[in-house]
This record gives C-alpha cells, sequence and structure tokens, in this order.
C-alpha cells in the first residue's frame, strides 16, 4: 500500500478537529429506512445481506466495490470506508482513521517483529484486544471505522526485504501463532476463550496472500515481479500462516497481493482464491485486493486486455473488494459487455456486506450495542500503555554479554549515549503506524537512571554518511565510565518499497563504533535497533564491547523498554525471530530466487534456519538471560501409533498382511490425507528451573528433526514444533505442557506439495542451538489390524 509521509500525516490529522458520532444503518429514528428486512436482526446475516442488494441498481453495486464504497442514500445506507490499519496500534495510514484534539493519539506497540521475539501468544492476543477496544472507541466519535487491514503474515523469507518489520519473523509456525492470537484479539467479542457468536468487535484481514516478500531491489519491484514458487515451498513455508488464520484465527478478511506466482497474479488467480481460500479453508469474509492490485496487473504487466477484462479475472477469481477504484469503475460495464454475470457481482457483496452486519453497522445505534460505551477516556488508558512497554521489554533479545550487563545503578556515574538512533523518535514505532501517546527516547529511558548523561549523535542521520559529528561522540566517550552505542536503521533503510541491498550498518556506523571503542576506558553496551539482522561480527570481536542488545524497533516506549533492560529492572528474555546472516550472504543469493532449499549445485546456501547450510552470527531462536535456566523432560510418550480413516487404504499398504508384517517400515511416507488426525497430538511436559540470580521468563522452544525417507527430498535441517514462554522466580521450578499437531507439526511436505507423515524415529530438540539442549525420540509407527490410535508412554 501506499505510504503516508508521517509528519504530512500528523499536520493533517491535527487540523481535523471536530468530534462527531460515526454514521450507521438501520437508525430506528428513520422509520421509512430502518423497516427493511435487512434492519431486522433477527433474520440471518446472509438473508439480510441479500435482502439489501436486492434492492440496489447494478450501478449502485458497482459503487459498494471499492475501499470508498457510495453508499445508498434512499435505503439510509451512509458511505463507508474499508480502508484502515492496525499493525501494531491504531495507524493513521488509509483513509477510515483520523487523530484530532479528541484523540491526539493511540498506544502504539513496537513493531511486530519485536513484540514477535517475545514468543508468547497470550501476549499477542492482549495487543489485539486493546487495539480493537481503541479502535471502537475512536470509531464511536467518527474518527475510524470497523475493518482494518492487519496484520501482515508473509514470512521473513530474505533479510533484506524492507516489510520484514510487520512480520512475525521468518518461522511458519510463530508466524501462524501470532497470525491466529492477534486476529482473535482484534476480533472476538467476549473474553479470551469465550468468543460469543459470530459477533465481531473489530474486522481483521490476513496480508499478503501470498508469496509476497520483495518490494523493491536492484531494479526489481512487486508491481513486476513474478514469483516462481515450488509446491513444496507454498505449502511447507507460505500458505501455513494464512491458512491458520483463515481456520483457527477465523479472521474475516484475506488480501492478495500485488505479484504474481507463477505466472498468475494473485488477485485473478481462481485457485488461490476461490479454490483454496473460500473452498479448502471455507472463509467466513471477504477477500480484497491490495491497493490499485487490479489497475496493476491491467496497466502494468498487461494480464488483461482491457478494464473490463481485468475486473472480470478478479471477480472471477473469487476477489470480493478492491482497495481502489477500478471495481466501481468498470464493474457495470463489463457486466453490460456479458463479460461476467450480475449473480457474481452480488455473491462479492453478500460477502462484504456479512461482514459489516457482524460488525453491528446495520443494527441502528452502535452507542445501544456492544462497546457503544468506549470513548477518547478508552483511549491511551495507563493500561494499555503499560503493555507497550511490557511487550517492548519481553521483545529485546540479549545477543552477546561479556559480563558487562545489567550495569548497575550506582557504580555508573558518567554515562555517554552515543548514535543516530540514541534520541530516536519517529523510528521506534515502525511503518503502518499512528500517532503515538507519547514517546520515551532511549537517551530519556537511560536519563531515569543516571543524572549524569552525555549525548552524542556521532551522526546526523542513520544512513551516516557526515562523519562531521564522530569528534564530539569520541570525545564524550573518552570521560565515560559506560557508553551505550545505539546503532542500526530505520525507515529510510528499510520499510515499504524500500529493500537493503546488503547486511551491514549504513554509512560510516561501523567505523564509529571503532572509533569509540579506541577512545574510551570504560564499558561498551552496543544496541542495534533494527527489523533485520545486520552483520555485526566486528563488535562481537571487539573485546571492549561488553553487551550487545537487539531491541527491533520498540514503540512509543522503547527508551524505557531499552534502560529498564540494560539496568537490570528487567530480566531479557526474548529470541530472534529471524537468522542472522553474516554479510556474504547477499552477494550468494538474490532476493528474486525465491526457494528455500538449499542447493550445492548453484552454490546456493539456503534460506532461514530450516534450510541455511551456512554459519550465522546469531541462530534463529537465539537469546541470552541475567539467568541459567534448565530443562528436562517430565512426561512424553516413546511410541505413536498412527490411525487410519476408517474407510480409506493409503497408497502402499497391501490390502492383506500378516500381523507380523509392518507395511511403513522406517523412513516410508504417509499421506497425512489418510491418517485420522482428529485429536492426535502429541504432548510434552517439560520442566523449567531457573538457576539464578534473578527472576526472569524463560521462553521454551522444541524443534523436530524428522527421520530420513527416500520418499522427501529437502527436509528441513530442523523445524519449530512447539514453543512457550514462563516465568521461574529463581531457584524454582515450573512445569510447562506443549502441544504439538501430529499432521499439521510433524508432518513434511513432498515434491508436489502434499504433506506425509514418515515412521520410524523422530527427534526433539529442546532449546535452541546457543543453549543447553536436552534431546528426546519419539517413535512412530502404523496402527494395524483395526487397532486404535495412540501414544505409549515412557
Amino acid at each position: 500500500m501506499k505510504i503516508q509521509l508521517f509528519l504530512a500525516l500528523l499536520l493533517s490529522s491535527l487540523l481535523i478537529v471536530p468530534c462527531f458520532a460515526q454514521n450507521f444503518a438501520c437508525d430506528k429514528n428513520i422509520p421509512e429506512t430502518s423497516q427493511f428486512p435487512f434492519c431486522n436482526t433477527s433474520l440471518s446475516y446472509e438473508n439480510r445481506a441479500k435482502d439489501l442488494i436486492s434492492r440496489l441498481t447494478l450501478q449502485e453495486k458497482a459503487q459498494q466495490l471499492g475501499n470508498h464504497a457510495a453508499g445508498i442514500s434512499r435505503l439510509g445506507v451512509p458511505a463507508y470506508e474499508w480502508w484502515s490499519e492496525a499493525l501494531h496500534g491504531v495507524a493513521s495510514v488509509g483513509y477510515g482513521v483520523h487523530f484530532n484534539a479528541t484523540v491526539p493519539g493511540a498506544t502504539s506497540f513496537p513493531a511486530v517483529i519485536l513484540s514477535a521475539a517475545s514468543f508468547n501468544t497470550t501476549l499477542w492476543f492482549k495487543m489485539g484486544q486493546v487495539v480493537s477496544t481503541e479502535a471502537r472507541a475512536m470509531y464511536n466519535v467518527g474518527l475510524a471505522g470497523l475493518t482494518y487491514w492487519s496484520p501482515t503474515i508473509n514470512v521473513f523469507r530474505d533479510p533484506r526485504w524492507g516489510r520484514g518489520q510487520e512480520t512475525p519473523g521468518e518461522d511458519p509456525l510463530v508466524v501462524s501463532k501470532y497470525a491466529v492470537n492477534y486476529v482473535r484479539g482484534l476480533q472476538e467479542v467476549g473474553e479470551e476463550g469465550k468468543s460469543t457468536g459470530n459477533r465481531l468487535k473489530v474486522s481483521s484481514c490476513c496480508k499478503h496472500y501470498t508469496a509476497y516478500d520483495i518490494d523493491k531491489w536492484k531494479g526489481v519491484d512487486r508491481f513486476h515481479f513474478d514469483a516462481k514458487v515450488t509446491k513444496q515451498d507454498l505449502e511447507d513455508t507460505f500458505q501455513p500462516p494464512f491458512k491458520s488464520c483463515v481456520e483457527e484465527g477465523r479472521v474475516s478478511s484475506v488480501m492478495c497481493s500485488y505479484n504474481r506466482v507463477n505466472g498468475i497474479p494473485t488477485c485473478a488467480d481462481p485457485d488461490l482464491l476461490k479454490g483454496v481460500i473460500r473452498e479448502q479453508w471455507n472463509l467466513d469474509g471477504y477477500i480484497v485486493s491490495d491497493c490499485d492490485s487490479i489497475e496493476v496487473y491491467y496497466d502494468r504487466i498487461k494480464y488483461a486486455a482491457t478494464p473490463e477484462d481485468a475486473v472480470t479475472l478478479a471477480l472471477k477469481a473469487g476477489l470480493n473488494m478492491n482497495c481502489g477504484d477500478f471495481l466501481p469503475r468498470y464493474t457495470e460495464n463489463a457486466v453490460k459487455l456479458n463479460k461476467i454475470e450480475e449473480s457474481i457481482v452480488d455473491q462479492a457483496l453478500i460477502y462484504n456486506y456479512i461482514v459489516l452486519m457482524r460488525l453491528g453497522f446495520f443494527d441502528g445505534d452502535p452507542k445501544l450495542h456492544p462497546f457503544g460505551n468506549l470513548g477518547p477516556s478508552d483511549v491511551c488508558t495507563e493500561e494499555h500503555q503499560e503493555l507497550a512497554l511490557d511487550a517492548a521489554k519481553q521483545g529485546i533479545v540479549l545477543l552477546d554479554n561479556k559480563g558487562a550487563l545489567p550495569l548497575s545503578k550506582n557504580a555508573t556515574k558518567n554515562l555517554a549515549v552515543i548514535g543516530p538512533n540514541g534520541n530516536a523518535t519517529v523510528a521506534m514505532i515502525s511503518i503502518y503506524a499512528g500517532i503515538p501517546c507519547e514517546y520515551t527516547t532511549p537517551l530519556q529511558g537511560l536519563q531515569k537512571y543516571i543524572s549524569s548523561v552525555t549525548y552524542a549523535a556521532g551522526c546526523p542521520f542513520v544512513n551516516c554518511t557526515d562523519e562531521s559529528l564522530a569528534g564530539p561522540a569520541t570525545k564524550a566517550a573518552a570521560t565515560a565510565d559506560v557508553v551505550v552505542l545505539v546503532m542500526g536503521l530505520d525507515q529510510s533503510i528499510e520499510q515499504e518499497d524500500l529493500d537493503r541491498e546488503n547486511l551491514i550498518l549504513p554509512g560510516y556506523q561501523e567505523k564509529l563504533v571503532k572509533d569509540v571503542a579506541n577512545a574510551t576506558n570504560g564499558t561498551m553496551i552496543l544496541v542495534i535497533m533494527s527489523a533485520s539482522p545486520v552483520d555485526i561480527s566486528f563488535a562481537k570481536n571487539e573485546s571492549k564491547v561488553g553487551g550487545i542488545l537487539w531491541v527491533g524497533y520498540p514503540g512509543q516506549a522503547g527508551g524505557d523498554a531499552i534502560a529498564q533492560v540494560i539496568f537490570g529492572d528487567h530480566n531479557p528474555a526474548g529470541r530472534s525471530p529471524f537468522t542472522w546472516y553474516p554479510k556474504e550472504y547477499s552477494d550468494q543469493v538474490p532476493m528474486t530466487n525465491m526457494n528455500l532449499r538449499a542447493n550445492a549445485t548453484d552454490n546456493f546456501p539456503g534460506r532461514t534456519y530450516r534450510f541455511y547450510t551456512g554459519k550465522p552470527l546469531y541462530e534463529f531462536g537465539h537469546g541470552l538471560s541475567y539467568s541459567t535456566f534448565s530443562k528436562f523432560v517430565i512426561s512424553a510418550p516413546s511410541t505413536l501409533l498412527v490411525p487410519l480413516k476408517s474407510s480409506l487404504n493409503p497408497s502402499g499398504i497391501p490390502s492383506v498382511y500378516s500381523s507380523k508384517q509392518d507395511p511403513y517400515p522406517n523412513g516410508q511416507a504417509i499421506d497425512v490425507s489418510s491418517v485420522n488426525c482428529t485429536n492426535l497430538q502429541h504432548v510434552l511436559v517439560i520442566g523449567v528451573r531457573n538457576n539464578g540470580p534473578m527472576n526472569g521468563d524463560h521462553v521454551v522452544l522444541i524443534f523436530w528433526k524428522p527421520p530420513k525417507s527416500a520418499e522427501i527430498t529437502g527436509p528441513p535441517n530442523m523445524q519449530l514444533a512447539a514453543f512457550d514462554r514462563v516465568h521461574v522466580k529463581k531457584g524454582n521450578t515450573n512445569n510447562i505442557t506443549l502441544a504439538v499437531d501430529v499432521c499439521k507439526g510433524l508432518s513434511l511436505v513432498d515434491s508436489e506439495g502434499q504433506r506425509k507423515l514418515v515412521t520410524g524415529q523422530h527427534t526433539f530438540i529442546i532449546g535452541s542451538p546457543s543453549e543447553h539442549q536436552v534431546r528426546y525420540h519419539l517413535i512412530v509407527r502404523l496402527a494395524q489390524n483395526g487397532r486404535m490410535g495412540g501414544f505409549t508412554f515412557m
């Protein structure tokens, strides 16, 4: 989507001062319109939507198919703006949200990539709840809509992608879990686990479907890019987050992307839209295009001969709404030219209007219904801002510690804060953001601990092309007993429509770090503010760098979060949601190569921890603590007997075999479609002990290594099967229970995109490669002779 300049938004939004009530349909004070059946709440949503559509002319129908839905005044249906954003807070991107004197700002959580580093599903759900509460509060005073085109759930495949900051990282399971929990927090009416009916608090949208992760790189842009994706990669990496979002999160919208996948624009692909999203996953909601996507494939890549052909392709593929005006402009004529049936237009509108009805838009005055009591006092509450601070603290990753951290408040007399991000504000709230309630910069956060603090930027901007400020920085470092360098990237280096071309710190930043190291006799702490990995091997090898933190883009409370971690008021427990590649990686791997699996013939090292064959600076899941933790298996099965569906005889199994004959010896692949997957879960109970010296959280990561099979090529090195975050007081032990869906979490994908469950010894590795790991084995066998599936315990 088109990014709007933050300062322009700030200025324009603050000029909009009046506070007015949000328009709504079916106003009971207007009896001539409120008596229509589509206003009758005793009828089903579908019947109400059909009644409304039956009253529209073809021209009126077409005018409702864009984000600026025109409304139908003669029926008492006001215009509605569908495009609002809520990626990590109510955002001022899009046309649906405005800030003014009534609501000058909203809670701004960290960039998604940092919240994901918490590995805390409960946190993600709570964030969604806060954002939707503030969205409803703003809707009630006419400053926001009800439909939010968030979250972004593309897998962070390539470390140079400018929009990686919007994603939950490189692992499909983490991305899926984030999507499900954030969406549920946004949409569900009622407390966690007690969702009521099919109503929506706000409508959420999972985007950008699918295989989208190039914006602009070395002359290649997202509008023209054709992602050549194998069936195997599509099924085991790109699709799982979207499938989970629809099936488990019950999201009410999916957005298709700009790019083509294997030659076909995603917004014109009937297999991807109607075939998969609608028919396989059973989306209960609408499918929307990314902004101007239809016009893009008509005008820029000449995929359709006429505008009418372009809209026909989209609607027949299963698209229901256009962010943009191509559907409103050309659908009427496409119908008149007999290119598309009016019934397809009707069905698109039914999906759209059902979502608005689930939101209560057609139930009369919203003040009389759930959430009608919310208002400006429910935005930027102390509780909401505390959660934003907590999210930042939970995500911060301690990459290295040579004993320098945490700093002592008493022993530190003179502190120097150096670096272009040392006093960052806007950079901390990332992209697709709104106006935050307030800012706490890293400098301000550290000043709360130490009275004598000197600040020197060292570079005027993050790109650091000017060395003129290096002198004052080294001078400040020379007189300080502790130096905190806040380096990294910002949105001038990575964002939408701007991919990176390398993996190093910009400009003279590396030189500045080295110059400060040479100038100081004190302790140096390096803080990397970025959404993606940078090669900081030079800093790892610098003896004066006593600790390294990665803080993502930490949101409005970023400064406090950073300071509390540095001075030990918060014990860090975040884990890296991506692999930290060496700088040579950017020369070895073109962004346009969509393959994930390594290929030695082409000297292709693979992507993400699942397939990368090189040596990373830091692994996915890496993260240190101020405490030491140990883990052990308390309870886990030793054998799994896989039950088959009673009516199926999977290929490769003889119809008759002796009781001693094993139709699936080790390494054989069972088609998951033949397995009775209902309630088939692998449950482990893990003990976590905090050996001290501080109370703290610990993230338990359970990786899975499948047995080898001649039928599966390119299996992952290992793959995250389950994770959880637990708080343990020093000297104590807490137990956690983790469940793995066997058919999803323990299956491999073959070259045809089919999921297979491989028999034999499956290995589980508890802990990341940078911590002490515990291994455990599970034998998977096929249940025979009518036996029920199940587990045998150790």
